[in-house]
């Protein structure tokens, strides 16, 4: 079956317009080298979970198959012949994502996107392909929707933890624009971040086929650093932690580790139950240790957290934004430390926080 897989990758590579013109020796050794970057990517990962967590059942639901299996992002783009834009039966197992989702006619013509608030931005181009999947599942509008009418404080069985799924690069990146993360009422927020021109898009900094990053891009501008993540070019102390030594990155580390404390604060004094963070759905469990880690059997469904406030429930909301946002110091930094600051200021109205050295970009 891999075997199979490789064969239509390599296939459909051969036909691509820009492939044909070279030489057949120069053509074969690039294919070659697209082909290893490929297999070695997320994308090409036949036995990573986002393309075999279903293989128990056979197949991919259609509400996960635009992401997880090809046959449903080819569905989604319309090259089955159906209806572009949404996904109409199931996805086929162990089917990363390949050749075929970003070089077909429709993947060519795409170049707008609709984020989870319901904002269709365009202008993407040939970059629409990777927005698609990396758009998020939630905003913070979903959490607005679902608090309205409730007391801040007021514990409600009716309240569940709201997840935005994993690498939301493409929403975090346009920030306020597309409202990845919950906007506290009378802040403003960063929008999209634009960077300089020749590091604008996904695959301005993304090699498309292996997705790693051309650092040494970046570092030719920011100098003196060796690593992306010391990069800064703002430098205040916007985690009131008394070092600016560290690059942005540090500043949002350091901002999230801060939230995490007060939402273990206010769960236990607010919501009277102790919650701690686990990896994996529904990532905040009941407390059983004292640790604030959920491991091994603490993991259940049955131990899921149940004790949420409408304030409680922001919080937990934009603290999973930045954890499933690896790379967000780097895509929207400003709007990182924005929604982990006013977060932490609303904890800090109802429990005794120290926000006194924060600062807010």
């Amino acid at each position: 079956m891999r075997f199979f897989q490789i064969f239509i990758f390599v296939a459909a590579c051969l036909m691509a317009p820009q492939q044909a013109k070279a030489e057949d020796g120069d053509r074969l050794v690039g294919l070659e080298r697209i082909i290893a970057a490929w297999l070695a990517s997320p994308h090409g990962d036949y036995h990573s979970p986002s393309f075999t967590y279903w293989n128990q059942d056979g197949q991919v639901p259609e509400s996960c198959a635009v992401c997880h299996s090809e046959t449903g992002f080819l569905d989604f783009l319309g090259s089955d012949g159906s209806e572009a834009g949404s996904v109409h039966r199931t996805g086929a197992i162990n089917s990363p994502i390949g050749c075929a989702s970003c070089h077909t006619a429709e993947a060519h013509a795409l170049d707008a996107v609709t984020f989870p608030a319901g904002m269709t931005v365009d202008g993407f181009g040939m970059n629409a392909t990777c927005n698609v999947c990396h758009a998020g599942r939630q905003s913070g509008d979903a959490v607005a929707s679902r608090i309205e009418g409730m007391g801040a404080d007021a514990v409600s069985s009716d309240l569940a933890f709201i997840n935005i799924h994993y690498g939301p690069a493409a929403a975090v990146t346009l920030g306020a624009d597309v409202r990845p993360g919950f906007q506290y009422e009378g802040h403003s927020y960063a929008g999209r971040f634009m960077h300089v021109p020749g590091a604008a898009t996904c695959s301005d900094c993304h090699s498309p086929h292996s997705t790693q990053v051309a650092v040494e891009g970046c570092l030719a501008c920011h100098q003196g650093v060796d690593e992306l993540r010391d990069i800064r070019t703002q430098h205040r102390d916007f985690a009131g932690t008394g070092d600016r030594s560290g690059g942005i990155h540090a500043e949002i580390v350091a901002l999230e580790a801060k939230l995490f404390d007060a939402i273990r604060l206010y769960a236990e004094e607010i919501s009277g139950t102790p919650i701690a963070y686990g990896a994996g759905f529904p990532y905040f469990f009941v407390d059983q240790d004292g640790s604030g880690a959920a491991s091994g059997d603490h993991l259940s469904r049955d131990n899921r957290y149940q004790a949420f406030t409408p304030r409680l429930l922001k919080a937990v909301y934009n603290y999973q934004v930045s954890r499933k946002s690896p790379g967000g110091y780097v895509h929207n930094p400003r709007y990182m430390l924005q929604i982990l600051h006013d977060a932490i200021e609303d904890l800090a109205q109802v429990v005794e926080i120290d926000t006194a050295g924060m600062a807010r970009p």
